[in-house]
C-alpha cells in the first residue's frame, strides 16, 4: 500500500506563525449535556412520546428530556453565574442519551427541538456575548448512520462501501452478546459505533462539509471527540482550513487526554480539552481526601506536595507556545470522569480547585451543575439532570463561590492572558504571579488546615500598592518592601492582590 505524506508529522519549526482566537483566551466555558441540562415547555413534541421524570436515577440510555431550549431559557442563570462560552455535546440525530451515536450530522435532533432550536440558541447567546461550541464526533458514527445502512442492506454492492471498513460478511451489527466480536472497524469495538474510513476522499469531503455547514449557520467552534483515533495529520490541517476559511475565529478544540504537541502546532488545532491539567490539581487540593482508587486512568499525574505540583504545571506550560496555552480548555471534570466533588469528598478542595482553575493561563470549563453542589461517580452517575426542579438540593454557599470565582478571573485581565511565574512550590504552599504590561496579580494559595505565614520574592520591584481582592470576607494581612511580599494566608484557601495598571 502506498504510504501517505505527512500522516504523523509536526510542520517543520518557524514554518506556521500560531494564532488561536482572541475570544477564547478570554473564555469561561461551561459544559452542557443537553438531555440533562434543562427542558423547556416550549417545546412541543408528537403526542406519545415518553421520556423519564426529570432527576430519575441516571441511566445509559434513559432519556429525560433536556432540549436545546432548556438551554436558551436559562441563559439568564449562565449570564449570572458568568460564562460566557457554551460547549455542547452532540446535537445531531442520534440514538442515544449522549448522542455520540450520529446518524444524521445534517440535522439536529428533533427531541432537542431540531434545527430551529439551534438556531434561537446561538441568537440568543450572540447577543449576550456568549459563545457556542459544538461537538464533532467524525471518527465514528451510529450504525443508524444512512451510509452504513445503505451496505446492511445491500453489502458489498453498495456504492457506499468504501465508507467503513468491513472485515467479513454477512455483517453483524447485533451480536448476540458482548463476546462476540464485530466483523467491521468499529471504535472499542462496540458494534453500536462504526468506524469512519476517512482515508476515502468522499467521506473526508463529508465530514468537511458537515464542519463548513455548521460553522456558517453561526456556531464558533468545533470540540472534536476522539481526534486522535483518525491519525492522519493531513486530514486535521485541511479540517483546519475548511473551519477557519469559514470564521477565522472559530475555535478548535480536540479532545487529548495526554499531552498534544502534535496537534497543537498551529496547523491543526487551537487547544485541546487539557486533563493533563485535572489530575495534579486535584490530587494536589484534595491530598488528604481524593478518592485514592480513582483518578480517571487517563489522568495519571499525581501531586500531593505544592512541588510535585509545580513540576506538573510548569512542564504542561512548556510544552507549547504561549498563543495554545491561553486557549486551552481547562477541565476539572466532564461527562467522561465522575464530579469533581464526587473524586475530592472535600467542599474544601473543590473550592481550592476551582480558584486555581480561575487564576491559572488555560480557558477554565465548568461541567453543568458543579456549581450547585451536583455529585456523581463514573458515568452515568456524572450525567444526572440538573436539579431545577427542587432547588433544596442546590448548594447556595457554593454557588456564590463559582459566582465571585468566576468574576475574579473575569475582572483582571492578567489572570486571563498575562505571563506566568511561579514563586514558591513547598509544601502546602503554591504561589504565583501574572504580569501583562503594568497589571501584575499575585495568588497564594495554601492546601494545609493552618493559617500560614509566606515570604515571596518577587519577578520585578512593586512600585505601587497591591489590592487584596481574595478572601473578600476578611482582609489578610501583608506587607511588600520591593520585591518581597510577605503574607498570611487562611488554612484551605488563598490570597490574591492586585496591582491595576
Amino acid at each position: 500500500m502506498e504510504e501517505k505524506p505527512n500522516r504523523g508529522l509536526a510542520p517543520p519549526p518557524g514554518e506556521i506563525e500560531i494564532h488561536t482566537p482572541d475570544w477564547a483566551k478570554h473564555a469561561v466555558f461551561y459544559q452542557v449535556f443537553p438531555d440533562r441540562f434543562a427542558r423547556s415547555s416550549r417545546i412541543r413534541h408528537a403526542p406519545g412520546l415518553k421520556f423519564q421524570p426529570w432527576g430519575s436515577e441516571p441511566t445509559l440510555d434513559g432519556f429525560q428530556g433536556g432540549d436545546l431550549l432548556g438551554v436558551v431559557d436559562k441563559l439568564d442563570y449562565l449570564e449570572e453565574l458568568g460564562v460566557n462560552a457554551l460547549y455542547l455535546t452532540p446535537i445531531f440525530t442520534s440514538a442515544s442519551t449522549h448522542r455520540y451515536h450520529t446518524y444524521d450530522y445534517f440535522s439536529v435532533d428533533p427531541l432537542l427541538g431540531g434545527d430551529a432550536a439551534l438556531q434561537e440558541l446561538l441568537d440568543a447567546a450572540h447577543r449576550r456575548d456568549i459563545r457556542v461550541v459544538l461537538d464533532g464526533v467524525f471518527n465514528h458514527t451510529g450504525r443508524g448512520f444512512w451510509p452504513f445502512h445503505h451496505i446492511l442492506e445491500n453489502g458489498g454492492n453498495s456504492p457506499y462501501i468504501d465508507w467503513f471498513t468491513v472485515h467479513d460478511w454477512p455483517l453483524n451489527p447485533y451480536p448476540k452478546d458482548k463476546d462476540t466480536p464485530s466483523n467491521y472497524s468499529c471504535w472499542w469495538e462496540l458494534a453500536a459505533l462504526p468506524k469512519l474510513n476517512t482515508d476515502t476522499p468522499a467521506v473526508r469531503e463529508y465530514i468537511f462539509e458537515v464542519a463548513r455547514h455548521w460553522v456558517r449557520m453561526g456556531i464558533d467552534g468545533w470540540r472534536l471527540d476522539v481526534p486522535h483515533e483518525i491519525d492522519d495529520d493531513d486530514f486535521w490541517r485541511t479540517f483546519r482550513q475548511v473551519v477557519k476559511g469559514e470564521n477565522p475565529e472559530a475555535y478548535i478544540c480536540g479532545e487529548i487526554w495526554s499531552e498534544a504537541r502534535r496537534w497543537l502546532q498551529g496547523d491543526q488545532f487551537d487547544a485541546v480539552m487539557n486533563y493533563v491539567f485535572t489530575g495534579p490539581v486535584i490530587s494536589f487540593f484534595a491530598a488528604d481526601t481524593f478518592r485514592q482508587d480513582y483518578l480517571h486512568p487517563h489522568l495519571p499525574f499525581k501531586a500531593t506536595e505544592a512541588d510535585g505540583l509545580a513540576k506538573q504545571i510548569d512542564r504542561m506550560y512548556g510544552l507549547y507556545d504561549w498563543e495554545i496555552n491561553f486557549a486551552l480548555m481547562n477541565m476539572l471534570d466532564s461527562h467522561d470522569m465522575a464530579r469533581l466533588s464526587w473524586i475530592t469528598q472535600d467542599k474544601s478542595a473543590v473550592r481550592l480547585c476551582v480558584l486555581f482553575q480561575m487564576t491559572m493561563p488555560g480557558a477554565p470549563c465548568l461541567y453543568y451543575g458543579d456549581e450547585v453542589g451536583l455529585t456523581g461517580g463514573p458515568d452515568p452517575e456524572c450525567r444526572r439532570a440538573f436539579p431545577w426542579h427542587d432547588e433544596s438540593q442546590w448548594d447556595y454557599d457554593l454557588l456564590k463561590f463559582y459566582r465571585r470565582a468566576v468574576a475574579l478571573r473575569r475582572a483582571h485581565e492578567t489572570f486571563r492572558v498575562g505571563r506566568l511565574c511561579t514563586l514558591k512550590a513547598e509544601g502546602p504552599i503554591y504561589a504565583f504571579s501574572r504580569e501583562l504590561g503594568d497589571s501584575r496579580s499575585v495568588a497564594v494559595f495554601n492546601a494545609s488546615t493552618e493559617r500560614q505565614t509566606v515570604r515571596l520574592e518577587l519577578p520585578s520591584r512593586v512600585e505601587k500598592r497591591l489590592q487584596q481582592v481574595w478572601p473578600l470576607e476578611t482582609h489578610e494581612e501583608h506587607t511588600v518592601d520591593g520585591t518581597s511580599l510577605s503574607c498570611t494566608v487562611p488554612a484551605r484557601d488563598a490570597i490574591v492582590l492586585v496591582q491595576e495598571d
